[in-house]
């Protein structure tokens, strides 16, 4: 959502059993990677599942900018025409990445090395958004760039005339800054080599190597070291995108905080460095099983099966776990404020830099509707109140994030009261279908009309 829309409330209120099928969209993760790499191969790749939120729209729209065709087929089904690694045309208009700090990253990373200009934006919440974490290793390449104070969008990037390849340790685990190096080591010569501490999501190293990248990955005592050789020919695919974890969260929590629920998500993606929510989940205690283990497109899928649990118990999150589920805890907040005893996170510094501080949203929100909250730096605490003991009845503000609106949706699904969100509208940017979907369950969510 630009920050001239005007707000959309949504209600949440509790009393309704959820059941039935969650059809939840494609990984928006996979699909921003799908449509860039199609872009950069030799030839049509063919996407079915793509998610249609206005994020991975926004990268379509990319693309086309940069000279690839980008068509729609069908729903979820679309086909990108590439121009190959360095064919990059340079765009004439300036590129709007909405609210995507994962569209603007990697896109800034594939252009990095390609003699071109590219001027990048976005909404009122990504240009608030630090981005010298992706820029700094992009001028390691000879790339240039040109900024608001703090290193904030709007963003000119001059593409390295002749890109050096690359060794960069990662000062904070990123799969953004990790992938936009990769990306750009693309149309570098030589080997360029990323290592993270921790392991992030790898999408991008296994999409990589479909399309034809050598792309090796060792455990060292420096972490975990990723290399690519730069400068492939890219070979165009045929994609099967999984459905999103991080969609699939919302569903899954609701059903198991929600009296009485229980609640099916077919193929959800379960790659190990996305799963950390559901193993966290099922030691609270909960009531989830996989069903159906499988492969699509190259990553691990099943479908998830969750049932109301009200003996969910309070945990401590490893830090080492906070790669393989930073965007799920504000759903996992909400969950918490449901369990009996202290939820502790800790290591998730990487929240306060997202769309909003997630830690202070979350914890503001938290607060108006009965739940104690503590936190730091990069630490969190939420003290449970039990099945159906969060008071709830407050109107929480949004912040222009859609995680923190959903999360606080689910959370009004088991509340005493109702609990308002001051404007849902950014959910559209990740979840289009987030209220048709939980209304099909049973949800009571309802935007709330607002006087003219």
């Amino acid at each position: 959502m630009s920050a001239g829309n005007r707000p959309q409330p949504m209600t949440a209120r509790p009393g309704a059993r959820l059941h039935g099928t969650a059809q939840v969209p494609g990984d928006k993760s996979v699909s921003h990677r799908a449509l860039i790499l199609g872009a950069l191969a030799v030839g049509e790749t063919r996407i079915d599942g793509l998610l249609e939120g206005q994020d991975v729209l926004d990268t379509a729209e990319a693309m086309r900018a940069f000279g690839a065709t980008v068509h729609r087929d069908a729903p979820g089904r679309w086909r990108v025409h590439g121009v190959g690694v360095g064919g990059f045309a340079e765009p004439g208009r300036v590129i709007d990445c909405g609210n995507s700090g994962t569209g603007v990253r990697l896109i800034m990373g594939a252009m990095a090395t390609t003699p071109i200009a590219a001027t990048f934006t976005g909404d009122a919440s990504l240009v608030k958004r630090p981005m010298a974490r992706v820029t700094d290793p992009l001028s390691l390449f000879g790339a240039q760039t040109l900024g608001r104070t703090g290193g904030r969008l709007p963003m000119t990037v001059l593409g390295a005339r002749d890109p050096v390849p690359v060794r960069y340790a990662l000062p904070v685990p990123s799969a953004q800054v990790k992938s936009a190096v990769l990306l750009a080591g693309l149309n570098a010569p030589g080997r360029t080599v990323v290592i993270e501490r921790e392991a992030t999501r790898d999408h991008s190293e296994r999409m990589l190597r479909g399309f034809g990248a050598e792309v090796t990955v060792e455990d060292g005592a420096e972490g975990r070291v990723i290399a690519l050789t730069g400068q492939p020919e890219l070979r165009p695919q045929q994609l099967s995108v999984p459905r999103d974890p991080s969609s699939g969260a919302f569903p899954v929590c609701a059903a198991l905080i929600a009296e009485g629920s229980e609640v099916r998500v077919p193929g959800v993606g379960l790659n190990p460095t996305r799963a950390g929510l559901f193993d966290t989940l099922r030691e609270m205690g909960a009531d989830l099983t996989f069903e159906n283990a499988r492969e699509e497109g190259g990553e691990p899928v099943a479908d998830l099966v969750a049932r109301f649990s009200p003996d969910l118990k309070g945990v401590e999150v490893p830090p080492a776990r906070a790669a393989s589920m930073i965007d799920e805890y504000p759903v996992l907040a909400a969950v918490a404020a449901c369990a009996e005893g202290r939820t502790v996170m800790r290591g998730v510094g990487e929240l306060r830099v997202k769309e909003s501080d997630r830690i202070d949203a979350m914890a503001e929100g938290l607060r108006a509707c009965g739940v104690t909250v503590e936190e730091g730096p990069d630490w969190w605490i939420v003290h449970g109140r039990g099945a159906g003991g969060v008071p709830g009845g407050a109107q929480v503000a949004s912040r222009l994030d859609h995680r923190i609106a959903m999360s606080f949706l689910v959370l009004g699904l088991a509340a005493r009261a109702p609990i308002t969100v001051d404007d849902a509208a950014p959910i559209v940017t990740s979840f289009p279908d987030f209220l048709p979907l939980m209304q099909g369950l049973g949800a009571a969510i309802t935007p709330e009309q607002k006087a003219a």
